[in-house]
């Protein structure tokens, strides 16, 4: 090992750690500069009881926001990270777009603290075979590999599959969401028995408006999973027409 010392010394100055943010030098591999980390916005309690939207101020262990009080959703929640910024969107862009495969287990990192006490199985949302192939990879498959690892949570990255393709979401109102992604998922027959009577967690980079994960969420109830979490690495806190 002390003959690779060297090697690895040389390695690390011709590759040094990079901040997920920026790009500039960093401490340590999955580490952000203190500027970049000074940016992010970390979300905790409080929140709502239902599906966890920051409150301003303690309303109680048992408030619930507006929206969850006028319709309940059907997963138990959403924990984010990280709200949607520049630094969180950055590094999410580098991630989708730039290669750098590294940063899903940067952000599952800062997800791993708010994985559910009860969960049985990670799921992540799937991509449309098209884009799997244009990209190379599912970041949000990579994310919940990582998860595993931290975890020990088990990953089932085939449960969910997206045998419909689905346009670009941006810019429609909350039915023309629901209407693009129905029947874009479907539960993998194999996969079943595995995600039946199981505590999901529903995993995602980004949550917007929620047509995705809601989708996602019913096919798995559908096959009897006993309950959903969406656990992701940002949230968008005031809607922007991502998904």
């Amino acid at each position: 090992m002390r003959l690779l010392a060297p090697l690895a010394y040389l390695a690390d100055l011709a590759l040094p750690p990079r901040c997920p943010g920026c790009g500039t030098v960093a401490s340590a591999d999955h580490r952000f500069c203190a500027l970049c980390w000074g940016q992010l916005h970390f979300l905790t309690p409080p929140w709502c009881a239902r599906c966890n939207l920051p409150f301003a101020f303690d309303r109680g262990a048992d408030a619930c926001c507006a929206d969850c009080l006028a319709a309940p959703p059907k997963h138990q929640g959403i924990r984010a990270a990280v709200a949607y910024g520049d630094i969180a969107r950055a590094m999410v862009l580098r991630l989708k777009y730039g290669g750098r495969t590294g940063f899903a287990e940067t952000a599952a990192r800062h997800m791993a603290r708010l994985m559910p006490d009860d969960a049985d199985v990670i799921v992540p949302v799937p991509l449309h075979r098209w884009r799997l192939w244009a990209r190379g990879f599912n970041q949000a498959a990579l994310i919940g590999q990582a998860l595993e690892r931290l975890t020990d949570t088990p990953c089932d990255v085939d449960a969910l599959t997206r045998p419909r393709a689905t346009p670009m979401l941006r810019g429609l109102g909350k039915r023309a969401r629901a209407k693009a992604v129905s029947g874009a998922f479907a539960i993998a027959p194999a996969s079943r028995n595995r995600v039946h009577g199981k505590a999901i967690v529903l995993v995602d980079d980004v949550h917007t408006s929620g047509a995705t994960t809601d989708a996602c969420t019913a096919q798995l109830l559908r096959a009897g999973a006993a309950s959903v979490t969406i656990l992701c690495w940002a949230r968008v806190l005031q809607d922007d027409s991502r998904d």
